[in-house]
């Protein structure tokens, strides 16, 4: 008789313990619950995230049952691969990593070579989502002057959007030949990633207070048709104790963009005390770097030859087309492995 190798047994049902699938169950129950409900379908946003929030949990349980059944057998090479695929979602498991994410691109100093790289970015994190099967919503862009774009800050809908994407916030830096001057001149380039989880207004963050914000509302220079061009559908949003201001222009109604300003500052706010408790423990160990410009993530080098490589897992790779045509995942599951 085959005898599975214990260590992968035990390593398999200790995730089966992380999974908690009896929660899995439950989580299932009350979401198919909310759908036999008559006024499900109003609120057809909400609607949707819930029924991919279901199709997910439903696909995590049927894994965790795989891997449960798995380890009652023998086929130890089937073991392994569902229990390394499972592992990885594991990673995955802060509070907020299943969340939606408000990812917002930067150009740094460059003028129109900084603007196109910031663009090239943007379409990279596009053809991501596309493959993951993510929605993105744009909420705010300026445009650049010649090309390319000065800022751009969008919603990124779908299962662990923000455990994946978290991976990208840093600077990046490109160096190419320019398609911007006749001598092709090698330019180095830089912009910057943020990326947010989407906060839900009934967190523990507390109750935002209105008098603690400042509107200001609008005619969008946005996309959006005629409606978004003659009415004062954009609001710009100043809170006032933190000092934080957001923009929201995409979308026709006025009460659309309101909500995805408040969305934001919800986040922003959320990150500001991440930071603080951050900075109060490297302090304690010695080791605090202020965030910001100074803290490059990753390089891509188009020119004299081809290497994108991330300096926090050394990862790199030569297919640089690929890269910036959205394939990231190794970059993101080597920085996810690495425990960040």
């Amino acid at each position: 008789m085959v005898t599975m190798d214990e260590s992968l047994v035990l390593r398999a049902k200790e995730l089966i313990t992380r999974l908690d699938l009896d929660r899995k169950r439950r989580a299932i129950r009350d979401i198919e619950t909310e759908t036999a409900h008559p006024d499900f379908w109003r609120n057809h946003r909400e609607a949707t995230r819930s029924m991919k929030k279901l199709a997910v949990l439903k696909k995590e349980l049927e894994n965790g049952e795989r891997l449960e059944k798995l380890t009652q057998g023998n086929d130890e090479r089937a073991l392994s691969e569902v229990l390394e695929s499972l592992e990885f979602a594991a990673y995955l498991s802060d509070p907020y990593d299943g969340n939606d994410a408000i990812l917002s691109i930067h150009a740094g100093q460059g003028g129109t070579e900084a603007m196109d790289w910031a663009n090239m970015l943007y379409r990279m994190y596009r053809r991501y989502a596309e493959k993951k099967g993510w929605d993105v919503v744009e909420i705010d862009q300026t445009p650049g002057e010649e090309a390319g774009i000065k800022s751009v800050t969008v919603n990124v809908l779908g299962p662990y959007a923000y455990g994946f994407l978290k991976a990208e916030a840093g600077v990046h830096r490109l160096v190419r030949q320019s398609p911007f001057n006749a001598d092709k001149l090698r330019q180095t380039s830089f912009a910057m990633t943020e990326v947010l989880p989407v906060i839900e207004a009934d967190s523990e963050l507390g109750i935002i207070r209105d008098e603690d914000l400042e509107w200001e509302f609008f005619r969008s220079s946005g996309k959006g048709g005629q409606n978004v061009n003659k009415v004062s559908t954009a609001v710009r949003l100043r809170h006032k104790p933190s000092g934080i201001v957001i923009t929201s222009q995409s979308e026709r109604y006025q009460a659309q963009n309101r909500e995805y300003a408040l969305q934001i500052l919800r986040s922003k706010l959320w990150a500001i005390e991440q930071e603080k408790q951050r900075q109060m423990k490297q302090e304690l160990k010695g080791t605090y770097k202020t965030p910001g410009w100074g803290n490059q993530i990753r390089s891509y080098v188009l020119h004299p030859y081809h290497m994108v490589k991330d300096l926090r897992t050394s990862y790199e790779t030569s297919q640089t087309d690929r890269v910036l045509d959205g394939d990231i995942g190794d970059f993101i599951m080597a920085y996810l492995k690495k425990g960040h």
